[in-house]
């Protein structure tokens, strides 16, 4: 059975140049070229194809613009595609970017809650998981200090810690393993394993090559907003690494 089917999808953006802002331009332009139109479309993402299994670790990699992050914005909902279509089957959560809707005015206690009313989880539940949150995060100690005051990594750590602690049958991940020390991305490492031991599935885009190869059953290679390849972590990271990926990239 699969988790997540991608039919076909192509995600269109629109690229602004000389943008009339008031009426006399917009009939000036018009009058010159018998158009209002002021903009061009470039494709994000050009007909994407690719099927995810239930309780398999799916890897995404590919060079800066691929686009690794806004396939994964389609994925979670957040970006509708501009064609096809994406079907998930089963809960789905996503990692995306760490402490959004955190207020930097209130404390780790009054984020948890704020993000939790977000993804609309019952108040009862989230008193319930205050403390492993906070365990989880190693900031008991600064659970009531304002987050403005927080570290880069004590910020990610929390992000991390908020986000990880819904089941979802189905979890979406953006460059989360670069959060903290070495230490500290072991322990974001060991919550995917158990998710991975429980038949849940993991759809991880990341630089982090190495953890490609250890967590991922298949691995989409992305270039230029098209599938390069699909397959076996180690071909495709021989291809995304080697002379193969440089040839096509030329």
């Amino acid at each position: 059975m699969n988790a997540i089917e991608v039919k076909n999808i192509t995600i269109s953006y629109r690229s602004y140049q000389e943008r009339p802002t008031t009426l006399k331009e917009t009939l000036i332009k018009y009058i010159k070229t018998g158009k209002l139109k002021y903009y061009s479309t470039f494709n994000a993402l050009t007909n994407v194809e690719f099927t995810v299994k239930k309780g398999s670790v799916f890897g995404i990699i590919g060079s800066n613009g691929a686009g690794k992050s806004t396939l994964l914005k389609a994925i979670s909902g957040v970006l509708p595609p501009t064609e096809g279509e994406i079907i998930t089957n089963g809960t789905l959560d996503c990692l995306i970017q760490l402490g959004a809707g955190f207020d930097p005015e209130l404390n780790a206690i009054e984020n948890i809650f704020l993000y939790g009313s977000l993804r609309r989880r019952p108040l009862k539940e989230l008193k319930n998981r205050i403390d492993p949150i906070l365990e989880f995060a190693e900031l008991k100690e600064f659970s009531s200090t304002p987050i403005k005051y927080y570290s880069s990594g004590m910020f990610a750590r929390l992000g991390f810690a908020v986000a990880i602690d819904s089941d979802p049958d189905i979890l979406v991940v953006d460059e989360v393993l670069a959060v903290g020390d070495e230490r500290f991305r072991a322990k974001c490492e060991k919550v995917f394993e158990d998710r991975i031991k429980r038949g849940k599935t993991l759809v991880l885009v990341t630089h982090d090559l190495g953890s490609v190869k250890r967590l991922c059953s298949e691995v989409l290679v992305l270039q230029s907003g098209k599938v390069l390849f699909q397959g076996d972590p180690q071909a495709s990271l021989d291809l995304y690494l080697g002379a193969g990926y440089k040839t096509r990239l030329s």
